[in-house]
Formats: C-alpha cells, sequence, structure tokens
C-alpha cells in the first residue's frame, strides 16, 4: 500500500506532529493517525491474542503495536528515518506522549471542515486577494479552471498508471498506481465489468502480502458493483475465496480489508439488492467470526453502518428483525432491522467491548438522514443508560460521541438530557479521553438545529464551553478551544459573541504548543477576525507543530495576507515534513499555484520517505492540471527512487479523485480511534485509514 508509516504517535499524513517533531517513516504506503490499538494485547485489546509483542524502542525491524500479523512481518525498504535523524518509534506500553491529545480527532474528523478538493479545484480565487483586485477572479480562475478535464485524465495519467501496474515489480509503484486508479474510476463495459477491477483482482494472490491487501482496498475503492461477489468471498473465506488468494485460507487481514471495502461499495451502490446483500454478509461473518483478533469484528461493524438500507420500515411493529444467529440473506430488509440488529448487539454485554465500542457510530449513521424519533429516543436512552454504567471506557467514549451525533437545540424532551447528561460527565466519568470527547459531542449537539426555540440550548453550551476553555484543567482547555470552533461553526452569525471573544483572548495571550489548538478551533469557526492575531502567533512561535497548525487555520479563514510568509515556510521546511504539510494545506486553501513546479523538484531530490510524503501529499492538495505532466514524467522516470515514483502516482490520484473528499473520510469521521485494531489504524502504515 503506498503510504509512508510515520512512527508511533504521529498522528496523520497532514498531522503537524503533535507529538513528535520528527517521524520514523518506513515504505509500507501509509501513515499513522492515532493511538492505534490502545488496549493491550494481553487485557483483551484488539491484537492478535498471544501474538508477539512487536518491539519497542529502537527495534530495527518493527516499530509498531503488539499484535501485527506474524505471518506478514513488516520490512523497511531500508530508506532513512529522516533527514538529519529522528525520533526512535515506540511500541506500546513505553509511548511518550497523550493519547487523549485534541490532533488525534482532528486528524481524523478534519477532511470536511477543509474540503481541500473544493478550495482547490473549485473555489480558486477568494474576494479579498491581490488577485481578485487586479481583475482575475472571473476568467483565468473561473470555477472548474483548474480541475483536470476528463481528456487529461484518460490521456495522460491513466496510461501512465496503468504501464506501471502492467510493467513494474516494485510494491512502492505497484500499490500506489494501483490506489490512484480506484480514485479516478473507469467506466463499465455493457456487461457491468470494470477493466480497473479486473486488473486488481490478478493481484490478490500476490506473494507480496502488501500488493495483495492493496487489491482488496482498490477494489473497495473503485466501488464498482462487480467486485461485490469477490469482496464477499474474501469476507466469508469461501473456497473461491482461497481460490483467489491462492491459499488454503483467506487471512484476517484480508478479509477485515473486504469488509471495508464493501461498505464502499454499498455506500455507493444504486442498486438495494446490493445492499441488502452486503449487509446480509457482514452479518454473517459478525456472528461466525471464531478467529484470534477483533479486527474483522470491528471492520463488519463498521461496514454496517455505511450500508444504510433504502426501506425505513420505521412504520413496523415488533421488538427486533426476529435475526437469529446465521441469518440469511434477506432476513434484514429495511433500515429499522438494521438498527434494532446493532441496538440488540450492543445491549449484549457477551460482546467484547472493544467490538462493542463501534456499534454507537454505526447507529448514529443509519439514523442520520431517516428520522425515527422512536429508535432515536430507544437508541439516546441506551446509551445515556450506559454512561450511569460501569462499562468500559472504550464503550463509554463511544457513548458520549454518539449522544453529540444524536442531540440538537430542542429545549425539552430528549436533546435537553442529552446536554443534561454529557454536561455531568466531566464529574462523575473518571477517564480522560471520554471527558475530552465530551466537549466535542456538546459543541455537535448544541448547533445542531432542533424544530424549537434554541435559545436555552445555544445559552446551556456556551457556559459549559467558556467555562472549561478558562477555568478547566489544562489538558481540557485545547479541546474546549477545538470544541468553540465546532460550536461556531455549526451556528454560523448565530454563535454567541462572548464565545468568539473568549477564544479570541485564549488566542492572544497563549504561548505554549497547545495554542495550535486554539488555532485550528479559530479556524473552524472562520470569523476573520482572528486573522491578525493568527499572523502575529506564526511569526512570534517557534514551535513547528504549532507553526502548521496556524497555518492552516490562516488557510481555513482565507486570509490573504498570510501567502507569502507561508510559502516562504514552504521553501524553509523540506527537512520537516510535517510543517510541510500544513503549509501546503494552507497554501491550497488559499488557492495559490505557484509552487508546483518547486515541489516536484523537492521530490525529485527527496530521499526521507517522511519528505516524500508530505511533497506527494502537497502536490495532490495544491496540485492541479499542471502538476499532471511533471508527475507522470517522475513516476516514468526509472532513475528516481521507487519510494517517489510510487508518491508520484499516489499524488496523481489525489489530484484526479473522482470524489471531492478523501476516500476513507466516510470511515474516520465521529469513530471512536481509542478502540482500534491493526487493520483499522496500525503504527506501521498498514490500516485501512492510513493509507492515502
Amino acid at each position: 500500500m503506498k503510504f509512508a508509516s510515520i512512527s508511533s504517535l504521529a498522528p496523520s499524513l497532514l498531522v503537524a506532529g503533535a507529538l513528535l517533531s520528527q517521524p520514523n517513516v518506513f515504505a509500507h504506503g501509509g501513515t499513522y493517525r492515532g493511538p492505534g490499538d490502545t488496549v493491550p494485547p494481553v487485557a483483551g485489546g484488539g491484537g492478535l491474542a498471544g501474538a508477539p509483542i512487536t518491539p519497542g524502542v529502537g527495534s530495527p525491524d518493527s516499530p509498531g503495536l503488539g499484535g501485527s500479523n506474524p505471518t506478514t512481518p513488516h520490512t523497511p525498504t531500508g530508506a532513512p528515518n529522516g533527514q538529519g535523524g529522528g525520533n526512535p518509534s515506540t511500541g506500546y506500553g513505553q509511548v511518550g506522549g497523550d493519547l487523549s491529545a485534541w490532533s488525534f480527532w482532528w486528524e481524523f474528523n478534519k477532511d470536511s471542515y477543509l474540503n481541500l478538493k473544493d478550495a482547490v479545484q473549485f473555489g480558486v480565487v477568494r474576494t479579498g486577494s491581490v488577485d481578485w483586485f487586479l481583475g482575475k477572479g472571473q476568467e483565468e480562475n473561473s470555477k472548474d479552471s483548474m480541475r483536470p478535464t476528463a481528456e487529461e485524465i484518460r490521456n495522460k495519467i491513466v496510461p501512465a498508471l496503468l504501464n506501471a501496474i502492467a510493467k513494474e515489480t516494485q510494491p512502492d509503484i505497484v500499490t500506489g498506481a494501483m490506489l490512484a486508479l480506484a480514485k479516478i474510476g473507469d467506466e463499465v463495459d455493457d456487461y457491468g465489468n470494470s477493466k480497473f477491477a479486473e486488473s486488481f483482482t490478478n493481484f490478490l494472490d500476490d506473494n507480496n502480502s502488501e500488493i495483495a491487501e492493496t487489491a482488496v482496498i482498490a477494489l473497495g475503492i473503485l466501488a464498482n458493483d462487480s467486485s461485490v461477489s469477490i469482496l464477499r468471498d474474501l469476507l466469508e473465506d469461501t473456497s473461491s475465496g482461497r481460490q483467489l488468494v491462492r491459499s488454503n485460507e483467506v487471512n484476517y487481514r484480508m478479509r477485515s480489508f473486504a469488509a471495508y471495502g464493501l461498505a464502499l461499495v454499498g455506500s455507493q451502490t444504486g442498486e438495494e439488492l446490493i445492499r441488502q446483500s452486503i449487509f446480509a454478509s457482514l452479518q454473517a461473518t459478525l456472528e461466525s467470526d471464531d478467529s484470534s483478533t477483533r479486527d474483522i469484528k470491528v471492520a463488519c461493524l463498521i461496514a454496517m453502518g455505511l450500508v444504510p438500507l433504502e426501506k425505513l420500515g420505521f412504520e413496523e411493529l415488533g421488538s427486533g428483525p426476529q435475526v437469529p444467529l446465521g441469518g440469511e440473506l434477506g432476513t434484514i430488509q429495511t433500515r429499522r432491522g438494521q438498527l434494532i440488529y446493532l441496538m440488540e448487539y450492543f445491549e449484549n454485554d457477551a460482546n467484547h467491548f472493544n467490538v462493542r465500542a463501534h456499534v454507537p457510530t454505526a447507529i448514529c449513521r443509519l439514523l442520520s438522514g431517516a428520522e425515527s424519533v422512536e429508535l432515536k429516543t430507544r437508541a439516546t436512552k441506551m446509551f445515556l443508560s450506559t454512561l450511569g454504567s460501569d462499562a468500559k471506557r472504550e464503550v463509554l467514549q463511544s457513548c458520549v460521541l454518539a449522544l453529540g451525533q444524536l442531540g440538537d437545540t430542542d429545549p425539552e424532551g430528549i436533546d435537553q438530557e442529552i446536554r443534561a447528561a454529557l454536561k455531568k460527565v466531566k464529574n462523575t466519568v473518571s477517564d480522560d479521553q471520554t471527558r475530552n470527547f465530551t466537549a466535542i459531542a456538546l459543541a455537535q449537539a448544541g448547533s445542531r438545529m432542533g424544530s424549537e426555540d434554541p435559545s436555552r440550548a445555544i445559552l446551556e453550551v456556551s457556559k459549559y464551553l467558556l467555562n472549561e476553555l478558562s477555568k478547566g484543567r489544562n489538558a481540557i482547555r485545547p479541546w474546549a478551544a477545538l470544541a468553540m470552533g465546532i460550536f461556531g461553526d455549526g451556528l454560523g452569525s448565530d454563535v454567541p459573541a462572548s464565545v468568539v471573544e473568549a477564544l479570541h483572548f485564549e488566542l492572544k495571550g497563549e504561548r505554549t504548543p497547545r495554542i495550535g489548538a486554539y488555532a485550528v478551533g479559530a479556524g473552524i469557526m472562520g470569523d476573520t477576525s482572528f486573522a491578525d492575531t493568527l499572523l502575529e502567533k506564526l511569526q512570534s512561535i517557534s514551535d513547528d507543530d504549532a507553526r502548521g497548525y496556524i497555518c492552516v487555520a490562516l488557510g481555513m479563514i482565507g486570509e490573504p495576507k498570510a501567502i507569502l510568509p507561508i510559502q516562504e515556510i514552504l521553501n524553509d521546511s523540506s527537512y520537516r515534513p510535517q510543517l510541510l504539510r500544513q503549509a501546503a494545506i494552507a497554501l491550497g486553501l488559499l488557492g495559490d499555484r505557484k509552487v508546483v513546479d518547486d515541489l516536484v523538484k523537492k521530490l525529485e531530490s527527496a530521499r526521507s520517505l517522511a519528505t516524500q510524503a508530505a511533497l506527494s501529499s502537497a502536490l495532490g492538495f495544491i496540485g492541479d492540471r499542471r502538476s499532471i505532466d511533471p508527475l507522470v514524467n517522475l513516476l516514468e522516470n526509472h532513475e528516481a527512487s521507487a519510494a517517489a515514483r510510487g508518491f508520484a502516482a499516489v499524488a496523481l490520484g489525489i489530484v484526479a479523485d473522482k470524489e471531492n473528499l478523501p476516500w476513507n473520510s466516510r470511515i474516520a469521521a465521529d469513530l471512536n480511534y481509542r478502540a482500534s485494531t491493526v487493520t483499522l489504524n496500525d503504527q506501521e502504515g498498514r490500516g485501512i485509514l492510513n493509507i492515502l
């Protein structure tokens, strides 16, 4: 898989590295977003039961978490860990950072707030920018002018990528090209068959596990209905599935990725019968899986929430869908059936807590857009009851996040109960992460308009956040700042002035690295009154992580005066990949396109995988049609390193992606990443959320 896995606590491809200043990087094609499996295998976590725990600090072989697949060891390519050295990798139990850091939540949920593709390819010049005043806002920077045309994609990008997977054998190049083609997508023939899908299927039995796993994921990203039968065979470990991988079993990693792949297809297909068959396959596998990891079960539950059935069935009576273990296709045919099935699964304490922790997210996703007062109330009361119990912390965290998704501003009834319960969490729950999530949940619930007067709810949440920002413990204050941004973004012009003023006051006075959270909160809020303060902080703060987030905040509020200083940061950050990424994001948001040639030159000469990953993602974010030729040239340049060529393929896929948001953002959003597994989010960069 084309990713560059970042060391133990570096929070994702685009993170400014809130916990580590320079990541160790390996060639497995992914970037670690956060804590991974935070429950040690010996305590019943998501890793392999009884599997050897991967080496800890300074391991030359595998810096990841305990629970890695012993049959497919991670093998670094020998590339240096970073220009000028880097921090040692850290195994579970020796982590030096705080897993409850706000930056983890941001990295999982930032995509919808940044919406980079729209900013870069559609909304080019912002009102008030220099180019706008020079009269360039109507013609050369008009809507769609920077988006690659269909002809450019089909005649330049696709042939280069197809040639790469046909003739290359180096995993970095093959996996990068496969994923890029999957993002671009292809047209099906009269029989519904996809040329790309056929090509990806041929790699399922590859001797290199990295390539084989990428083929499964690529089939999901491609989201072609014809791939469903293949993905089901892999998930269910059928005889046909075993033939596809040429093995006596389909291993747990391939099966987990097949579940996520089915979710991606099911979330986009127009065929209800296909959605029903996918849900049935996920259900049957969830009930029958007896593997030693929890990866497959977690993948099935997350996938279930992404495959909503069109027939709602909310008018039906009865306590449940009458689903026996090993249920057959067609047993669940309505959204109501899906929801009640998941509720009953959650209420069964015999199911492992690390698996149950993913049910609340799935329920909220299925309820979204298909309101049922009855089922919303039932789910809400179930989560409220769990908050008052001795449930494991991962389950409590998920319930808090779910209540934030379900609640709104109605002053009475179940919505008022949600807000009241969330406000009590800081006094009744000892887990820091649960309390931190509460700030986010209250901001979401307090800015989602209900059907009645919202003023009471807005006042309640404002008071809570203001108190936490100014008087709360040091650990909660960054979360309160982030939550204020979410609150303001949801309310728009209705956000209380006291909230804006308080965040501005704290931003001005903050001098520690946690200013990054205050800056991101201001960026999410989108209030231009923060611009001058952010510009001043950009010059006065020395911490690279904080400066990166300040860059992003300036990009989010659209401050044109920030372009020149951020360009200087970009030019000076060749050996500071996280800061380079953040500066690139900011310039993309600000509509700057003068850096494409420079970024390509940097990528051609870069030797560190961390720098290559940063440069390729920057080219994908900032890149427009002018980046196509230099990236194709780099991909076809056999004198360049395989990693650089692979990252060029990645960048081409980002530039020409058929989706506005990254493909795995739908999996990551509102997820409880503290209840993770290695196939979901992995320190070695091999989880579904780590792939570019």
